[in-house]
C-alpha cells in the first residue's frame, strides 16, 4: 500500500510521524501461476506461488510441458537414429549431447578404445564449442531478464559466431546430429582450426566486456548476491553437479574425477564458488567460457592425423561409392539402415560433462539393432528440483535470476 494511503487509513498527519511497526494492517495469502509463457523466464515451467505481499511462501514447481519423449521415442529407433534425438535434448548444446550417447552406446559394444584419436579430439573440440555456446545462452539471458540488455546481445553474437562454424562442420545451424558410434560424421572443414582460432580473441572481448558490465555493478550484484544461495549439503542432497554445484564450492567436473576422450591430456582448471548463490553460479560460467578455449588450444595444437571414423562394417556406414558400385556395399548399407547396429545384449551407464552438470546414458540392449530401454539422467532435472528450496521466504523478484541460474532445459527435464 502506498505511504500515504496508509498515512489515511491510520490517521497519520506527517511522514515523519510514520511507523512502519504500528502498521498492522491484515493480510492473506495469495496464489500466483508463474509461467509456463512467463515473460519474466525462459523454458516451459509452471511455478504455483504461495505469496504474503512480497514474499514467496510456498512454491509448486512443475515441469513436463515440452512433451519431449525422448526415452520412449529411443526404443523404436536404431541406434543410429538416435542421435537427432540427443540434439533435442538439449538444443543450446547439442554436440555434448552427441557426445555423450555416442560414447554410452561404444561402451556397450566395446570399442570405446577403438575409437580413432582424431575423431576423439574432434569430439572434444564440437564439445567445447558447445560448452561456449550454452554457458553464454545462460549468460545472457539471466543477465537480459534482470534488464542487462547490452549484455545478452554481446554473448548472443558471440554463440552465433560459434554456431555459424559449427553450421559450416555439420551442415545444420543448431541439430547437428554430427557424431556417430564409432567416430564423426565428417572431418574438420578446411581452414576449421585457422576460423576457430580467429574467434578466442574476439570471445575474450565479450568476456571482459560483460565481466566489467557486471561484476562491480551494484545494481547487478543487488540482484544477484545472495539469492538463490544453497549449502554445499544440500545441494549434494539434491543431486547437483555443474556450475550450479561448482558454485556452493564442489570442485566435481567428470572431466577431471573420470577424465573420457583424451581430457586427461590438457591443462586446464575447475572454477568454484563459495557462497553457492546466484552471482557465484554467473561467475562460474563466465571463468568456465575461459577454460573451454584454454581447452580448444590445446586440442588444436595436439590433434594428429588420421580417420575420423572406426573401420569396422559391423558399425559405419560403407562409401556411397562401394553401396553404388558392389552388391556387398549395397547390402551393408541396407542392413545398418534397416536393422541397425547390432548391439550386444547387456546394459550400461555411461555419463559425462554436459553443460549444465554430469550428463548420464543409461541403455539396455536386448541383442537388437534398437535400444531396448535408453535411460537419460539430464543434469539440469535434479537442479530445478531444489528451486522450491532457493526461493521460499525470499522476495518474488528473486525467482527470476534464481531460475535463470539454474538454466533449466526443458528438453532435458521433460524426457
Amino acid at each position: 500500500m502506498a505511504l500515504e494511503q496508509k498515512k489515511m487509513v491510520i490517521g497519520v498527519k506527517d511522514v515523519e510521524d510514520y511507523n512502519a511497526e504500528d502498521d498492522d494492517l491484515p493480510t492473506e495469502p495469495m496464489t500466483l501461476n508463474m509461467g509456463p509463457s512467463h515473460p519474466s523466464t525462459h523454458g516451459t515451467v509452471r511455478i504455483v506461488l504461495t505469496v504474503e505481499g512480497e514474499t514467496v511462501k510456498a512454491a509448486d514447481v512443475q515441469v513436463g510441458y515440452l512433451h519431449r519423449c525422448f526415452e520412449k521415442e529411443a526404443e523404436h529407433a536404431t541406434w543410429t537414429q538416435v542421435f537427432p534425438y540427443t540434439d533435442r535434448l538439449n538444443y543450446v548444446s547439442p554436440m555434448l549431447n552427441n557426445v555423450g550417447y555416442a560414447l554410452a552406446v561404444e561402451k556397450l559394444l566395446g570399442v570405446v578404445e577403438k575409437i580413432p584419436e582424431r575423431a576423439q579430439y574432434i569430439r572434444v573440440i564440437v564439445g567445447e564449442m558447445s560448452r561456449i555456446t550454452d554457458h553464454l545462452t545462460a549468460s545472457a539471458a539471466g543477465a537480459m531478464e534482470l534488464g542487462a540488455m547490452t549484455i545478452f546481445f554481446w554473448c548472443v553474437k558471440g554463440r552465433e559466431w560459434i554456431y555459424e562454424l559449427l553450421e559450416e562442420l555439420s551442415g545444420a545451424r543448431l541439430t547437428h546430429s554430427y557424431v556417430r558410434v564409432g567416430g564423426v560424421a565428417y572431418d574438420l572443414t578446411p581452414n576449421f582450426d585457422e576460423k576457430l582460432r580467429a574467434l578466442f580473441p574476439k570471445l575474450e572481448k565479450i568476456l571482459k566486456d560483460v565481466s566489467d558490465a557486471t561484476l562491480e555493478n551494484s545494481i547487478f550484484r543487488d540482484r544477484m548476491d545472495g539469492t538463490g544461495q544453497i549449502s554445499q549439503e544440500r545441494a549434494l542432497s539434491y543431486g547437483w553437479t555443474g556450475p550450479c554445484l561448482r558454485s556452493t564450492g564442489v570442485p566435481y567436473d567428470v572431466r577431471v574425477a573420470h577424465p573420457y576422450l583424451v581430457y586427461d591430456r590438457f591443462d586446464f582448471e575447475v572454477p568454484v564458488g563459495s557462497k553457492g548463490d546466484n552471482f557465484d553460479r554467473f561467475v562460474c560460467r563466465i571463468e568456465e567460457i575461459r577454460q573451454s578455449i584454454r581447452i580448444l588450444e590445446q586440442a588444436l595444437e595436439q590433434i594428429p592425423a588420421g580417420p575420423v571414423v572406426l573401420d569396422d562394417p559391423h558399425i559405419i556406414l560403407p562409401k556411397k561409392s562401394e553401396v553404388y558400385n558392389s552388391i556387398e556395399g549395397m547390402i551393408s548399407h541396407f542392413k545398418l539402415i534397416v536393422d541397425g547396429i547390432k548391439v550386444p545384449a547387456g546394459e550400461i551407464y555411461s555419463y559425462t560433462e554436459g553443460a549444465n552438470g554430469e550428463l548420464g546414458f543409461y541403455i539396455v540392449s536386448d541383442g537388437t539393432g534398437r535400444p531396448y530401454k535408453c535411460r537419460v539422467r539430464p543434469p539440469c532435472f535434479a537442479i530445478v528440483a531444489a528451486l522450491s528450496e532457493c526461493i521460499i521466504d525470499r522476495p518474488l523478484a528473486d525467482i527470476v535470476p534464481t531460475f535463470d541460474m539454474m538454466n533449466m532445459i526443458g528438453g532435458e527435464c521433460d524426457r
